[in-house]
């Protein structure tokens, strides 16, 4: 049975809304005479994290917090952070000196104009880090992305003592 979380990270596959073929197929990128930046990327390696958003990530209040396995590898200080996403790119700060880091509120920019909604994935890849400043290139996947297996596994979260919603 495929187990989302035991993965490598240099298999992982994130689709951003990938352009099916006519069959229903998603081309690989070598194969494919059309490459488009969004259609399909692999993870490079680099730290990562990821978030299955919900309606605090949105609406109203548009935030995003840190995981706590990547605060250690982050600046203890607000800096700028670039987030890029289909060859574009959104100028926000970290604020890293918060008790509980996160995002300015220039992220719901990057939330509207990326059209996300709740149930939507973001995998943030840190490709920048020199202390002073932040680059993430942002993967998005939407519900439909997903593969069954991961959706299943999301959909029975917290529904049963057999399957708590685990919190660091």
């Amino acid at each position: 049975m495929w187990d989302p979380f035991k993965q490598d990270v240099q298999s992982v596959l994130v689709k951003n809304e990938a352009r099916r073929t006519s069959d229903g197929e998603i081309p690989h990128p070598e194969l494919s005479s059309e490459k488009e930046e969004d259609d399909i990327h692999y993870l490079k390696g680099e730290l990562f994290f990821d978030v299955i958003l919900a309606k605090s990530h949105v609406s109203p209040r548009n935030q995003l917090f840190m995981p706590t396995h990547m605060v250690p590898f982050l600046p203890r200080a607000t800096v700028p952070v670039v987030l890029s996403h289909g060859g574009k790119n959104w100028n926000l700060s970290y604020n890293g000196d918060y008790t509980a880091p996160k995002f300015d509120p220039q992220w719901k920019i990057f939330v509207a104009e990326n059209h996300l909604k709740i149930g939507d994935a973001c995998v943030f890849e840190l490709m920048e880090n020199c202390g002073t400043n932040l680059r993430f290139k942002v993967h998005i996947l939407r519900p439909g992305d997903m593969p069954a297996e991961l959706l299943e596994l999301i959909k029975s979260r917290g529904q049963t003592i057999e399957a708590p919603i685990c919190i660091d």
